[in-house]
């Protein structure tokens, strides 16, 4: 789709690769200028340099003075923010088990980045969002398994699920102020995570592709420019009256059961 996103600015999370920087790039191609806010400045900085108006910002979620700054960094630089995409967040690849076996460790790591993270940013742009008085649009990156569990990733499944209530929670709150609150929940998307997982020959659950891809309704998995076109939907100024709605991009994954 195509939308006017003239004169907004997007603040978007893990922006310097996969899902991030096809949707700091959609966003961008719609118009708004964008703050890629990431870690990896590196590639922050190269996705920044390849866009008509951006920023490229090192951003860990879990350190409250980097996003201050960075939330800061942006109000100064293009004068406001209208659209937060939580973007970033982990899983596990060494630690594939049970949850009696789960490291302690591990479990923090993982709710620190995609719940705690997720919060700390949310509460920091807010602040130069409200203060203009002329809304905003928040678009949390949940994921099916929010919604049905899977196995051997606990703490990436109970993370996806607080963000979906999390989402709802700010619609009730923030849309009588005019922000309205999202959230798009991805299925089986070819990022390098996945592809190293399912798709590579050497992945771990290689095996099990087939009878996974066999489960989708459509048979593929989908593509970052499908959630990122989710995205720029629930950004764009014909989705006015979507407040509190969780979309899942998913190939039909979670309709129900192929038998």
């Amino acid at each position: 789709m195509q939308c006017d996103l003239g004169g907004k600015v997007a603040f978007v999370t893990g922006a310097a690769n996969g899902i991030g920087s096809a949707i700091a790039r959609r966003l961008s191609d719609n118009g708004a200028a964008v703050v890629i806010a990431d870690i990896d400045i590196a590639n922050a900085e190269r996705i920044a340099a390849g866009l008509p108006r951006a920023l490229a910002c090192r951003v860990d979620i879990r350190d409250e003075a980097a996003i201050d700054s960075a939330v800061a960094k942006t109000v100064e630089h293009f004068g406001r923010l209208d659209i937060l995409v939580n973007n970033a967040g982990v899983n596990t690849f060494a630690h594939r088990v049970d949850i009696d076996a789960f490291p302690t460790e591990e479990w923090h790591r993982i709710i620190s980045v995609d719940l705690d993270g997720l919060f700390l940013v949310t509460r920091s742009a807010l602040k130069p969002m409200l203060a203009r008085g002329e809304g905003g649009r928040i678009v949390n990156i949940a994921s099916v398994v929010g919604l049905a569990a899977m196995r051997l990733q606990s703490p990436f499944v109970a993370a996806k699920a607080g963000i979906i209530h999390l989402t709802r929670s700010m619609a009730l709150e923030l849309g009588p102020k005019g922000v309205r609150a999202n959230a798009v929940a991805p299925g089986s998307i070819m990022t390098e995570g996945t592809r190293q997982l399912f798709y590579g020959e050497n992945g771990t659950f290689h095996a099990r592709t087939q009878a996974f891809m066999d489960h989708l309704p459509l048979g593929r998995p989908g593509t970052l420019d499908e959630i990122a076109e989710a995205v720029l939907f629930l950004s764009a100024p014909e989705s006015c009256y979507i407040n509190g709605h969780i979309m899942t991009v998913d190939g039909g994954w979670t309709a129900g059961y192929m038998m």
